[in-house]
Formats: structure tokens, C-alpha cells, sequence
């Protein structure tokens, strides 16, 4: 296959990965708790003395957002958001997850669990019991809960070892291979979500010039394919 061929596919196969990434990321506009994700490209040059060299475009690095998202308050008492850095964390049958979505309710048994029943793990990493038969909940902003006037725990407040080996597991959450610690001086608001950080119209915008983009790229490579045989016709005819 010729070179601008292989260039121009490597191209098309990394816009459309993108248009993927902005689809899920515009769907998500309105998930609590949700990190926009990005696309790098990277480019691969192979070259030898005496040869054409070849260059290849690759969309194989994603980003996510770390920008904060607007704060919603719902008066609900176990919403929770984490002002500034850090994250929640939640024991998941994988193993311990990180996330934003403070969205959280004690269970049968009085355990603290997120929306997917997930246990709400405390700064020690053991789950967070809530008396059942409590009238009144409160959590102070560094994230310690007092039922009735009584200490009964405090939400864990981490940030990853290194954010940049972060993996998004699923919508919003996100397993850190390098570990976690626990976050100095943590800021907990209660009765507040925090919304997605997504932007609808910077999003929208973005998947028109990648679709424009992608358009051009197959009306070039539908013209080098005619190029390609249309030499090989006069090839053949003499």
C-alpha cells in the first residue's frame, strides 16, 4: 500500500477514536461526578538510509480532565462533594476505585455505599457504618460524620500517588495502580454533588471539526485510490 495511503488510515482510525471519546463524553454531560476524557495524538516515523521514510499518526494516549466541575447543591444529607483535589473512595468487587460522584446512601446493613452499592471507604480504608436509628447527620468539612452529636467515622478524602497512571474503570471511576494516600486538610461539602466537568458547546464544536477532518481525510484517500488506478490502467496499457 502506498505511504500516503498508510498515513491518511492511521489518521482516520485516530478521529475516529476521538469522535468516540467526544460521544461519551457529551453523554455524560449531565453525570455527577464525571472527568472529561481527551485524545493525544502521537506520531511514529520509521526511517532507513535510502528509504522513503513513513509516518504514522496514532491516537493511543487518553486524557481526562482534571478541572473541577460546578458545585449543585440538593440539601440531601449524604450528598457529598470534595472541593479541590482529591477523591472518594469505594470497594468495588475489582478492588478499590477512586471517584468524584458523591452520591451516597447507608445500605440494609447501615454501611455507607455510593449509587452501585459500593462500600464508602473511611481515611483508614474500612467502611463507614451509619447507626440506623440516628435523627440527625452531620459532616464536618474536613469529612468526619457525627450522628446525634456522636463521632461515628469520617469519609476518606485520597489523591493518587500519580495522576497521570490514573485508568477510568468505568463512567466515574478510575483505579490508581500506583496507590493512594490520604489528602492533608481535606474539604468536604455536604449536600452538595458536584456536576460533570464537561462543556457541551466546547464538546460539540470539537466533533464538528474532528467530523470535517475526517471527512477530508477519506475524500484524500478516495482520491489517492483513484491515483493508484489510474497508474496502474496506464501501467497495463503499454
Amino acid at each position: 500500500m502506498d505511504n500516503a495511503l498508510y498515513t491518511g488510515l492511521t489518521r482516520q482510525s485516530g478521529l475516529s477514536r476521538e469522535m468516540t471519546v467526544i460521544a461519551n463524553n457529551i453523554a455524560n454531560a449531565a453525570t455527577t461526578g464525571y472527568r472529561a476524557e481527551g485524545v493525544t495524538f502521537t506520531e511514529f516515523v520509521h526511517a532507513e538510509p535510502g528509504m522513503e521514510s513513513l509516518s504514522m499518526a496514532k491516537a493511543n494516549v487518553q486524557s481526562t480532565s482534571m478541572v473541577q466541575g460546578a458545585m449543585t447543591q440538593t440539601a440531601g444529607t449524604f450528598d457529598f462533594a470534595v472541593e479541590g483535589d482529591g477523591f472518594f473512595m469505594v470497594e468495588t468487587p475489582d478492588g478499590e476505585r477512586l471517584t468524584r460522584a458523591g452520591n451516597f446512601t447507608p445500605n440494609a446493613q447501615g454501611d455507607l455505599v455510593n449509587f452501585d452499592g459500593h462500600l464508602v471507604l473511611d481515611a483508614g480504608g474500612a467502611p463507614i457504618f451509619i447507626p440506623p436509628d440516628a435523627t440527625s447527620i452531620d459532616v464536618g468539612s474536613d469529612g468526619t460524620i457525627s450522628a446525634d452529636g456522636q463521632l461515628v467515622g469520617q469519609i476518606g478524602v485520597f489523591e493518587p500517588v500519580d495522576r497521570t497512571t490514573l485508568n477510568r474503570q468505568s463512567g466515574v471511576l478510575f483505579e490508581s495502580p500506583d496507590g493512594s494516600e490520604p489528602v492533608e486538610n481535606p474539604r468536604v461539602l455536604q449536600g452538595f454533588l458536584e456536576n460533570s466537568n464537561v462543556n457541551p458547546i466546547e464538546q460539540i464544536t470539537r466533533m464538528i471539526q474532528v467530523q470535517r477532518a475526517y471527512e477530508m481525510g477519506q475524500s484524500f484517500s478516495e482520491t489517492e485510490d483513484n491515483r493508484i488506478r489510474e497508474a496502474l490502467k496506464s501501467f497495463k496499457g503499454q
